[in-house]
């Protein structure tokens, strides 16, 4: 099940962005079932060690001239590394359970939010004037990186919106959001695998470095990695309107998966 999702992950990380994130972490939850409450813990560190790893070969294997729209975006790289760093810390302390239901609160809150709000599936009149896309603002960084590490939605769950309504269609949007998601993932992970393990009674099953589940995401990678690959080559074609739809059906399995796995505890 792990590898067949990780087969996901990697359609979804060139598609759109999702070098693991929420993709990962409802599986890693059912996965880890035996740690209770603290399988969304485990989830969200395991998470972001995958999308470090994911993130990082999409990026590397992304077209120079598509990375170059990044260009003079060290603050806001630097802002999202901050912010993640302060995201992972905070959720060694919160509740669990918190954590569960403010994952599935934002990514429902970001689908309503994509539907009403002009910029998305309607793209505003920017997007076609003669300045082109707009950078994204630094300031951004933070809470983005904070938010993104905290409840282990991945970066690409904020930054393809805020991008997207910059002014890039969904193809450009999916491929920066990988070295986007890499700065948040980075610092989240490090701090993941430094992270107190737990009481060995819990779930004794389940191996971990820190908080990190290293056979789940070994098992993600094997799958996600030679799609990246693949599909990177050979990107399909999607037209816009279509890809942007598509990425809000993804956000709604994912809250469905996620609701259910919060009411079953």
């Amino acid at each position: 099940m792990l590898i067949g999702i990780g087969l996901l992950t990697g359609v979804t990380t060139v598609l759109f962005g999702f070098g693991g994130g929420f993709a990962a972490v409802p599986v890693v939850v059912w996965a880890d079932a035996a740690l209770g409450a603290d399988a969304i813990r485990v989830a969200t560190a395991t998470s972001a060690l995958v999308m470090v790893v994911n993130a990082a070969f999409a990026t590397a294997v992304t077209a120079r001239r598509v990375l170059g729209a990044l260009r003079g975006s060290t603050g806001l790289l630097l802002l999202l590394a901050a912010g993640a760093t302060a995201g992972a810390l905070a959720t060694r302390r919160a509740p669990p359970a918190l954590v569960l239901w403010l994952f599935v609160a934002y990514v429902a809150s970001t689908i309503v939010d994509l539907l009403l709000r002009p910029g998305f599936l309607r793209p505003g009149a920017h997007i076609e004037s003669a300045d082109g896309p707009r950078p994204l603002p630094a300031v951004l960084g933070a809470p983005i990186g904070a938010v993104a590490a905290f409840l282990g939605v991945g970066g690409s769950v904020m930054t393809v919106p805020a991008v997207r309504r910059a002014g890039h269609t969904m193809h450009m949007a999916s491929a920066l959001a990988n070295p986007l998601t890499l700065a948040i993932a980075l610092p989240a992970a490090a701090v993941s695998l430094g992270g107190t393990p737990l009481p060995a009674s819990a779930g004794a099953h389940v191996h971990l470095v820190g908080l990190v589940d290293p056979g789940a995401a070994a098992a993600l990678l094997a799958g996600a990695l030679p799609v990246i690959g693949v599909l990177r080559r050979r990107p399909p074609r999607i037209p816009d309107r279509i890809h942007a739809w598509a990425y809000i059906g993804l956000l709604t399995v994912v809250v469905a998966a996620m609701s259910l796995s919060a009411v079953s505890r």
